[in-house]
Formats: structure tokens, C-alpha cells, sequence
């Protein structure tokens, strides 16, 4: 077992730092799968492959959370079992996620397969791209498992407080999705499906790789090789009862942002070209605030394991300081280099260019500080076990303000693109508020998965 990393005791802002700090650049590592496909693909296909490329990221993107969703479950169970010092639970827990992120890779590999061409086809994909993003569709599809095996394995090294390990393991995989990009898309000319091949492919060896790092460090198994499996229910309920609603949550969001990319290609290639980039360099934007959030998780996690309430509401209130005044360096930082920074995907289209600044003076401003809060708040919901009030918050920013609010100013304003701009601005007010009354009301300071007669706790 790894025991030196705990986040019980020390400096909580020096805890929260360090922890995150390699989050941060692990996502902005693994951000590069797409990033790289977008590069690459704009310098040698154009804008129809990076049409075709943002429509499809949409549907990987929904297809990431469910994977990431489902064995964020394993990650918070195992974190408070650290809490608690409780070994065997953990290895447990590990087993059980391993055995339920198998069985989900495979529903999610048959559904995606399925549904993939009438959704881009409900989509309104443009004609010209529309094949593109099918072939890069396919492939990506069918590396669901790797997703699934890598996320798994990073989430639970997280709830252990080990956020090195899986820094290291996309490290390796965004050097061999960028080299592999490079030559598929360049000299064998395989277009937009060369880079679903590289990224599924860096996918797997990353995969296999963390895999071997815990056989070798005996993460878990060492524990495990003194019984043989057995199912254990109760750890497989805990683990849903955080991971679906969390998968839904994410899910939801990311579905939202497929229907709005389905709103905007009706404004044409362009405009879906430039919000696609828009859209990654925001994502960028939202690295640290991810980081920050899932150290709250981890942090929180640990906390209620052990049953030290005043430091996670300690390490609560602290994040939110930390994460805001990160995210509003980070926005300052778009906003006064916006137009270099859509010029660096490729694209000479004045039409491109223009519209995607356009999208980060909206959607990259002062809306993101308060989607900075929320994201910290319902990492906080998450780390508890109340997955429920983060997929709420899901709910309340896609279905009743970003999807209805955009189409509203979009067609019956008739304020065109610009609208729609402007309703996923407004998306993360509502949630916000909701996530910092549930942490005001104190209700969360019962809530422990791994109470030996686990109920079913309303919000």
C-alpha cells in the first residue's frame, strides 16, 4: 500500500498545492489528445477536419465521463477507507471498480458504436465533414476499455493521495499520441482517423503501463492475494451510488455542449470550426480549476473517512479562494492574447478567427470565476458522497439555463450565434448557489460510505 501520501495533517493550502499541482499538469497533458488531433488536423486537412473533429470530441467527451464518472465512485470510496486506515477496504474497493469498469467499458463500446452516425446525423454535421468525423468516430469507439482501465486506475491513485503517478503515466501517452498524430495524419495520410488511432493507442499503452505499476508496487494486490474474489456488494453499491450520479452529471453537461454544437452548426462551418476552438482553449483555461477540484475530492474524501469535519470544511473554504484567484489570472491571460491564441490551431480563415475570439470574450470572462465556485463546490458534494447534489447541478446548468437560454436568445431573440455565446456564459450562476447552500447547511457532515449499515441519505 502507499502510505506516505495523507492529507489528513499538514498546512491545508500547502496540501491542496501540491496535490493539485500535478493534477494540473496531468490534465493539460491528457487535454493534448484532442488539442494535438485539432492542431494537426487543422495544419494538414483544414477546417472540414477541424469541423469534423469538434463534433466528434463532443461525443468523447460524454463518453470520457462516463468512464471517469463511474470510477470516480472507486476513487472516493478508496479515499475515505485511507481515512479510515483500513487496508482491506480498500483492496476491495479496488476490485470491485476493476469488475464493474469492465463490465460498463463493454455497454459503452456497443452503445457508442451504435448510436454514433444518427446522432451526427441528428446533428446537423455539415455534409463536408460529416464523413470525418464518422471515420474518427469508429475508432475512438472502439478504445472504450482503455478509457475506462486508465481512468480506474488513476482515480484510485487519487483516493489514495498519490497524484505524481498519474502525471506520469499521461506524460507517456501524450508523447506517443503527439508522434504517432504526426505520422498517421502527416506521411500516412490517414486523416481524422489516423488520430483517433493515436490516441487510442497511447490510451492503451498508458494503460497497461499504470497497470504494471501497481502489480510492482503491490498497490492493492497485496493485499487482495490473501482471499480469493468475492463480490462485495456493499462496496459495489457505494460505488455506484457516487459514480452513476456522477457519470450523469458529466454526461449531462457534455450533452448539453453536443446539442449546442448541434445549434451552432446551423450557422455553418466556420462558426462550428471556431467554437470548437474556442471550446478547447477554454478547456484549457478550466485546467487548474479541474486540478484544484479534484484535490478537494481527494482531500474531503480522506477527511470524512477519518471523521475530521472541521478540516474539510477547512480545505472547502480554502479551495475557493484558491481556485477563483487562479482561474481570474488565467482569464486575464485569454482575454489579452485571445485572437494568438485561435491563430495557433491553423486555421486562415478571417471568419474563423474572428468568431472564435468572439466565443472566449463571452464564454471565457467573469462567467468563469463563477464556474470556478460551482466546480470546487460539487467536487466538495463528490468527496462526501453526495454525487446526487453535483448531478442536480448538472441538471439545473444544462437543462433549465445553458440549452434553453441559448436557444431562446439564439432563434427567438433572434440574436444568432452570439446567443447561444451568451447562455453557456449564464449556465454555471444557478448551480453555484445551490452547490454553496448545501455546504452551508451542514447536512454533509453525516454522510459516510463506509458506515457499517450504509443507508440511503437524502441531500
Amino acid at each position: 500500500m502507499i502510505e506516505k501520501h495523507n492529507l489528513l495533517t499538514g498546512s491545508v493550502p500547502r496540501k491542496l498545492a501540491v496535490f493539485a499541482l500535478p493534477l494540473l499538469l496531468a490534465n493539460i497533458l491528457q487535454s493534448f489528445y484532442n488539442v494535438v488531433d485539432m492542431l494537426v488536423i487543422g495544419q494538414i486537412v483544414g477546417d472540414v477536419g477541424l469541423a469534423a473533429i469538434n463534433n466528434a470530441s463532443k461525443l468523447c467527451y460524454i463518453i470520457n465521463s462516463i468512464c471517469i464518472g463511474m470510477t470516480m465512485g472507486g476513487a472516493v470510496l478508496i479515499a475515505q477507507y485511507k481515512g479510515a486506515d483500513d487496508a482491506k477496504g480498500q483492496a476491495e474497493s479496488f476490485q470491485m471498480l476493476a469488475l464493474l469498469s469492465l463490465v460498463s467499458s463493454f455497454f459503452v463500446t456497443v452503445v457508442s458504436l451504435t448510436i454514433y452516425r444518427p446522432l451526427f446525423q441528428a446533428l446537423n454535421v455539415p455534409a463536408d465533414a460529416y464523413q470525418d468525423a464518422c471515420n474518427y468516430m469508429k475508432t475512438i469507439c472502439c478504445g472504450t476499455a482503455f478509457v475506462f482501465g486508465y481512468n480506474a486506475v488513476c482515480s484510485v491513485l487519487k483516493g489514495l493521495g498519490d497524484s505524481k503517478s498519474p502525471l506520469c503515466f499521461v506524460g507517456i501517452a501524450t508523447i506517443i499520441n503527439v508522434i504517432l498524430d504526426i505520422i498517421l495524419v502527416g506521411p500516412f495520410e490517414m486523416g481524422t482517423a489516423g488520430a483517433a488511432y493515436a490516441t487510442i493507442t497511447a490510451q492503451g499503452i498508458s494503460f497497461v503501463i499504470s497497470l504494471f505499476y501497481l502489480k510492482r508496487r503491490k498497490v492493492f494486490f497485496s493485499a487482495a492475494e490473501h482471499g480469493k474474489f468475492t463480490l462485495q456488494w456493499d462496496k459495489l453499491t457505494a460505488i455506484i451510488k457516487v459514480g452513476l450520479p456522477t457519470a450523469i452529471q458529466m454526461v449531462v453537461v457534455n450533452t448539453a455542449y453536443l446539442l449546442v454544437t448541434g445549434m451552432l452548426n446551423q450557422f455553418g462551418t466556420s462558426v462550428s470550426a471556431a467554437s470548437g476552438v474556442g471550446l478547447q482553449i477554454n478547456t484549457f483555461a478550466g485546467m487548474p480549476c479541474w486540478a484544484i477540484g479534484q484535490a478537494v475530492t481527494a482531500m474531503t474524501g480522506q477527511c470524512m473517512g477519518a471523521g475530521q469535519i472541521e478540516r474539510a470544511r477547512k480545505v472547502v473554504k480554502i479551495s475557493l479562494v484558491m481556485n477563483i484567484a487562479v482561474t481570474l489570472v488565467v482569464v486575464i491571460g485569454v482575454q489579452l492574447f485571445a485572437e494568438p491564441l485561435i491563430l495557433l490551431f491553423g486555421s486562415t480563415s478571417p471568419e474563423v478567427v474572428n468568431d472564435g475570439v468572439y466565443y472566449l470574450r463571452i464564454c471565457c470572462g467573469i462567467n468563469s470565476l463563477i464556474y470556478a465556485a460551482m466546480y470546487t463546490l460539487d467536487s466538495f458534494a463528490i468527496g462526501v458522497g453526495a454525487a446526487n447534489v453535483a448531478m442536480i447541478n448538472a441538471l439545473l446548468d444544462a437543462v433549465i439555463i445553458r440549452l434553453p437560454v441559448s436557444w431562446f436568445l439564439a432563434f427567438t431573440l433572434c440574436m444568432g450565434f452570439p446567443g447561444i455565446f451568451y447562455g453557456q456564459a449564464l449556465s454555471p450562476v444557478l448551480p453555484a448557489i445551490v452547490g454553496l447552500l448545501y455546504f452551508k447547511s451542514r447536512k454533509w457532515e453525516q454522510k459516510k460510505l463506509i458506515q457499517k449499515n450504509c443507508k440511503e441519505e437524502s441531500l
